[in-house]
């Protein structure tokens, strides 16, 4: 079991803390001294994860605060309150997100759901609390993408699936290879700027957690044919949110972490197992496509790095 490092004085913001692996982090983050800001688009099950986690840590120090990050409205609220308070950023765990909703829905914004909420809405996320996040020593932004990163392919003609028939298998392929390339463009920029700031990337191999069914099926409770499948007759290797959190945890806090490294469970195929190295798809390895994509995210989120941090 991965040991997270002392994190008394630290503050930390861990998206989609209420269940799966955001919640396992939270806890481990908290239990380790740091304070822990509970970012759910649902308040009352920030709150029943928050209780949970104080009857484990009953000195935890947790807050729970609203963000929906497939509303850019959301995302802004949520990071002018933390920057209104003005304490320093240690870290940001961009974990939330959504999985192969079985139709093609648009957010607020006019986003495809799973792009809009699993890349659009981290990026503004972070890019506004880059002020928060360069104020503090050693600031860290860990991004959790997926294994399906290594089969997508970034569509530059039709991001949003406007034009081509839907796919929502694809579509999540699309969504985490974006995350992907977040943590490589970010550290980029993070060297050229020469911020201390540390951008890595995680995946949590097969672990099995609400996404399957919540984040498939949008609440509805009923996961996809797929992980029915997959669940009923043990197909894949698969494991507890408690390991699965950890490659999460290792990018996010490991001393032994590097500038856009990326982590993943090293035990069979790579889905299940103690935290390890994984091996970063070419598709993520194109400086050309990752730049294109970080200036395609600033246009369509409306946010660029703030004149103060550039």
């Amino acid at each position: 079991m991965y040991t997270v490092p002392d994190q008394h004085g630290r503050l930390a913001v861990v998206t989609g803390a209420n269940s799966g692996t955001g919640k396992e982090a939270a806890k481990r983050l908290a239990g380790a001294g740091a304070r822990v800001v509970l970012a759910v688009r649902t308040v009352a099950k920030g709150e029943q994860a928050r209780a949970e986690i104080l009857a484990a840590h009953p000195d935890a120090r947790l807050d729970v605060r609203r963000i929906d990050l497939a509303e850019l409205d959301s995302v802004r609220e949520f990071a002018d309150g933390l920057i209104a308070e003005g304490s320093p950023l240690d870290l940001l765990v961009n974990n939330a997100g959504v999985m192969s909703p079985p139709s093609r829905i648009a957010t607020a914004d006019g986003f495809e759901l799973q792009m809009g909420s699993n890349f659009l809405g981290p990026f503004a996320l972070t890019l506004r609390l880059l002020p928060l996040l360069l104020a503090a020593d050693a600031p860290r932004v860990a991004t959790m993408t997926s294994g399906t990163a290594n089969y997508g392919t970034i569509d530059f003609q039709d991001l949003q699936w406007e034009s081509r028939r839907y796919s929502a298998v694809r579509s999540y392929a699309q969504s985490k290879l974006a995350d992907l390339i977040l943590t490589r463009q970010l550290a980029v920029v993070a060297a050229e700027r020469g911020w201390p700031l540390l951008s890595t990337a995680a995946h949590p191999g097969y672990t099995k957690t609400n996404l399957q069914t919540a984040g498939a099926s949008l609440g509805t409770g009923k996961p996809s044919f797929t992980y029915s499948l997959m669940n009923r007759f043990d197909i894949l290797p698969s494991q507890g949110v408690e390991q699965g959190a950890e490659p999460l945890l290792y990018a996010a806090t490991s001393p032994d972490a590097v500038a856009a490294g990326y982590y993943g469970p090293g035990g069979r195929f790579g889905l299940v197992g103690p935290a390890a190295p994984a091996r970063t798809t070419r598709r993520a390895r194109d400086t050309e496509v990752n730049a294109r994509l970080w200036s395609e995210a600033e246009r369509l989120t409306g946010v660029t790095l703030p004149a103060a941090v550039r």
